[in-house]
């Protein structure tokens, strides 16, 4: 299957033929759920389904989020950031994300926000 992306939505990307980065985000609780790439025919079927579909980079092929585990993601919105090289799912996350079978894959906190002794952001 070869989707193709809308031209008015590959004049918004920085380079349409690269991969970019995609974090797929709760639409909810706003919780960061993945990081994953997609490219020009991935972002395109993830339009035309309403699901989340990814590029493996590992793999080297179009993946769907979801389509084995049935862990899907129905997208609720789609935004480009401000350079157009990356990308952002509000989803709806329908079981975990993590393949490790955790709901977020930043489920291993390194820098607790829980021992910040501020939230001031000055020195």
């Amino acid at each position: 299957m070869n989707t193709i992306l809308p031209q008015e939505i590959r004049e918004l990307l920085k380079d349409s033929d690269a991969l970019m980065p995609a974090i797929a985000q709760d639409s909810l609780s706003g919780e960061v759920l993945m990081l994953a790439y997609v490219n020009a025919e991935s972002l395109a079927l993830t339009i035309e389904s309403g699901f989340a579909t990814y590029f493996s980079r590992s793999r080297n092929q179009i993946w769907k989020k979801g389509e084995t585990s049935g862990h899907l993601q129905k997208i609720v919105s789609i935004s480009l950031d401000c350079d157009g090289d990356a990308i952002l799912f509000q989803v709806s996350q329908e079981g975990s994300a993590c393949h490790t079978g955790e709901f977020t894959c930043f489920h291993r906190e390194v820098f607790p926000a829980a021992d910040a002794e501020s939230n001031d952001i000055t020195e």
